[in-house]
C-alpha cells in the first residue's frame, strides 16, 4: 500500500492551504510541518477540555473542539501520508478519517486493533482511501473485511499494544513516512512516552466536564522536576487554543 499521490514539494503542500482563504492567516501554524517528504515525521494530535478530558465517562466526545478545530484536523490529514488511530477511537466515534472539510488528498487510514475486535461495518473500512488494519500476530482471523483493507500482523509489545517504533517502521516500509497520530489519548500517550513524536498539537477547548476520559495516560513521576516539561507556541482556533509543541523523536 503506497502513500497518497504527492510530489513532496513545498509548493504542493502550501497549495493545499492556499486554496482556502482562512488558511493563509494560519500559515505560521502549518509551516513547521512542511519539510522533506522523504524523512519520517510523526505528529500527535488531540483535543481536550480545560480540565483535561477528551470524552465523557461514557466515551462521548462530539464535539469537544469547535468548527475551526475540526477544520484544522482535516487540514492536517491533507498534509500527511497516513492518519493513525487506536481501535478504541473507532469503536467510540466510528470516524471516516478523510479530508471532507477541506481541499487536499485524504491519507491512508491506519487502525490499531491488536485483538481484531472491530467489526466490518466500521466506516473506516469502507470507501476511499485505503485502510491498513494492524493486529497482533496471534490475533484471531476476525470478520471478513471489505476490499481495500489490508491486514498487517505485528508482534505484541504488551497484552494490549504494539511498539510505536515498530509501527513507524512498518508504515515507512510502505512509503507512509509522514504519520498523523490522531487518537485516542492512550495511543497518542504511547507514542509520546516512547519518544516517537516529532511534534504534538493539543487543542484546549473552553469546556469543563468535571469527569471523563483523561487526555494523557503516562508513567507517573515522584517530583514535578522529573516530569516532561514542554515548550509551545499558542494559536487561536476560533474559541479554542491550539498548543503547538515541538518534540525530539528518538
Amino acid at each position: 500500500m503506497d502513500a497518497p499521490d504527492r510530489d513532496g514539494t513545498e509548493e504542493l503542500w502550501l497549495g493545499v492551504l492556499r486554496r482556502e482563504a482562512h488558511a493563509l492567516a494560519a500559515l505560521p501554524l502549518y509551516a513547521p510541518l512542511i519539510g522533506d517528504a522523504g524523512a519520517p515525521f510523526i505528529l500527535g494530535r488531540i483535543a481536550q477540555t480545560l480540565d483535561g478530558r477528551i470524552a465523557t465517562a461514557s466515551g462521548a466526545s462530539f464535539w469537544i473542539g469547535g468548527p475551526q478545530d475540526i477544520l484544522h484536523t482535516h487540514r492536517l490529514r491533507a498534509l500527511f501520508d497516513a492518519v493513525l488511530v487506536g481501535g478504541g477511537t473507532v469503536r467510540a466515534d466510528d470516524p471516516l478519517l478523510t479530508t471532507r472539510h477541506c481541499d487536499g488528498p485524504s491519507p491512508v487510514r491506519v487502525v490499531l486493533d491488536p485483538a481484531r475486535r472491530l467489526g466490518a461495518r466500521c466506516r473506516v473500512f469502507h470507501g476511499q482511501p485505503a485502510t491498513l488494519l494492524l493486529c497482533a500476530e496471534d490475533a484471531p482471523a476476525g470478520e471478513t473485511l471489505p476490499d481495500g483493507v489490508e491486514v498487517v500482523r505485528l508482534p505484541r509489545r504488551a497484552p494490549d499494544g504494539f511498539d510505536p517504533a515498530r509501527i513507524v517502521a512498518c508504515l515507512a516500509a510502505r512509503g507512509l513516512r509522514r504519520v498523523l497520530v490522531e487518537g485516542g489519548g492512550v495511543t497518542v500517550s504511547r507514542f509520546l512516552a516512547a519518544g516517537m513524536l516529532d511534534r504534538l498539537h493539543v487543542t484546549v477547548a473552553p469546556l469543563l466536564l468535571g469527569a471523563g476520559i483523561p487526555a494523557f495516560t503516562l508513567p507517573g513521576v515522584a517530583r514535578p522536576e522529573d516530569g516532561m516539561r514542554l515548550d509551545w507556541q499558542v494559536h487561536r482556533l476560533g474559541a479554542d487554543l491550539l498548543l503547538d509543541i515541538a518534540l525530539r523523536r528518538r
